[in-house]
């Protein structure tokens, strides 16, 4: 049998790595596809929100990433949610939003989960995405969100301990859930640092994406 083709469809670099960390750990036998569009996220930024135009590019990239002969697709950004949907919709294999695993487990856990942002424009479509879930699995949960933004600051500039540091400073902050969950691909990196400064149960997307995307495919969608 041959190695399932995974697309990974990013919309910023800072997201990359921690999926690729991923999936060789716990998924080797995949092939990591990486499609990288870059102006996704500073065009939303500047949008204000989801246009139909942003919607319109994150369908296209599924499209592309279909016509590659991809067995699943997996979209790292954390910011499209209603436009991964629609993607998800129009594909005739796998398509996961990156935080809807991750949300799963953290309803599973209890009524009350913290989510740690570092980019304050996928807050409400995040929160959202965690209602919705809610709804299907235990309406009483509920989500704080708890943005730092000086965390992709300085993970853009490279710093990623500096990165880090932040989102486990805000994690010892934190008292009384029953989960953390990290929101973003690229704040998985931070992980160790905030299991490190919390006894509160951590969870990061890239690691719930790839186990559920591996069931998918494994089942055949």
């Amino acid at each position: 049998m041959s190695r399932p083709r995974i697309a990974l469809i990013h919309a910023t670099p800072v997201a990359i790595e921690p999926i690729k960390e991923a999936l060789a750990a716990t998924w080797p036998e995949a092939e990591p596809i990486n499609i990288l569009e870059d102006s996704l996220s500073p065009d939303l930024a500047a949008a204000g929100e989801l246009t139909e135009c942003l919607t319109e590019r994150i369908v296209d990239l599924a499209f592309y990433a279909q016509k590659i002969g991809s067995d699943g697709i997996l979209y790292t950004c954390s910011s499209f949610g209603p436009a991964i949907e629609k993607a998800a919709g129009l594909m005739d294999v796998p398509v996961l939003k990156p935080n809807e695993a991750m949300f799963e487990a953290a309803i599973r856990r209890g009524g009350r989960t913290a989510m740690i942002a570092t980019f304050k424009p996928a807050q409400a479509s995040m929160e959202a995405e965690f209602k919705e879930e809610a709804q299907r699995l235990s309406p009483e949960a509920t989500i704080e969100t708890f943005v730092v933004e000086p965390a992709m600051t300085a993970l853009r500039a490279g710093d990623a301990e500096t990165h880090n540091r932040l989102v486990a400073e805000k994690a010892r902050e934190l008292s009384e859930y029953d989960a953390i969950v990290l929101a973003h691909f690229s704040t998985a990196r931070a992980a160790t640092a905030v299991r490190s400064a919390t006894n509160i149960p951590v969870l990061t997307s890239p690691d719930a994406a790839v186990a559920k995307l591996k069931r998918l495919v494994a089942s055949g969608h």
